[in-house]
């Protein structure tokens, strides 16, 4: 059997709030970095959430400041960095920041968007959208191929059910697996309930863990979490953020499944 690939892990607050909150997470996760080398853990915010609800919802600190501090970030932790771009006009300077470019779901069929992050020749990371059939992600990965993008990274995120709420189909994690492309689970916005708090974003916290170790025994090559210190101060989807302390326990259960999943050769499971 070979021997699996660390499982990457993308993870932090939902939105750059301030360095310091930054910085507090990262603390977090360098430590949890340096405990479990079968991780690739990989420092996540937004420098700005394009795609609020409400025009009088958090967006942002602003975009320089907000790249500004996750090259902080970088360089005082030696972790890479993913963060989402909304346009092709922003990849170019993302891009001199960030190890991952990450396509929003809304996004994830904007041709020229994607071309722009692949010709960059970063790791690109796009979440499926939640309109899409999972099947249909081969036209994703072959306009990124187009563009030359080497590393390719598919997100699940729950499929619009109704009005305001998601459903996973974890045969999606088997669908979108190509030899070249890893399939990350995204464990907090799968709980979200899009609208469904007003004039923002409800969510389900209390399902994250269950419907996360469940990805990881299908078998997956990556896990998403959004963290918060405060789930219920943050600025942007605090309903279905983890809490940045509960964070190393529940990695450490999921990294007990996948074990046992590899061992008993899952389809899914990487070197199963």
């Amino acid at each position: 059997m070979t021997p699996p690939s660390p499982l990457v892990l993308f993870t932090g607050p939902c939105v750059v709030e301030s360095q310091e909150l930054c910085f507090e997470v990262a603390d977090v996760l360098v430590d949890l970095q340096g405990r479990r080398p079968e991780l690739e853990v990989v420092f996540k915010a937004s420098f700005d959430k394009a795609n609020r609800t409400s025009i009088d919802s958090f967006r942002s600190v602003g975009q320089d400041e907000a790249l500004e501090i996750l090259g902080r970030v970088k360089a005082k932790t030696g972790l890479p960095v993913v963060t989402d771009v909304h346009e092709a006009a922003q990849v170019g300077a993302v891009a001199e920041v960030a190890d991952y470019l990450q396509i929003p779901a809304f996004l994830c069929r904007q041709t020229d968007l994607l071309l722009a992050a692949a010709a960059t020749g970063r790791s690109v990371f796009v979440k499926k959208g939640q309109f899409l059939d999972p099947s249909n992600t081969v036209h994703i990965t072959s306009k990124l191929r187009a563009g030359g993008c080497r590393d390719i990274l598919l997100g699940e995120r729950g499929t619009t059910f109704g009005y305001g709420d998601l459903v996973v189909d974890f045969r999606s994690l088997l669908i979108m697996r190509e030899p070249d492309v890893r399939v990350v689970y995204d464990a907090t916005h799968s709980v979200q309930q899009p609208g469904a708090a007003g004039g923002t974003s409800g969510g389900l916290r209390e399902f994250i863990v269950p419907l996360a170790r469940a990805a990881v025994a299908v078998g997956c090559d990556g896990l998403f979490f959004e963290v918060h210190p405060d789930p219920s101060r943050a600025l942007s989807d605090g309903p279905n953020a983890l809490p940045l302390d509960q964070l190393s326990t529940v990695i450490d259960d999921l990294l007990a499944i996948r074990e046992r999943s590899i061992a008993a050769g899952a389809p899914g499971a990487p070197g199963g």
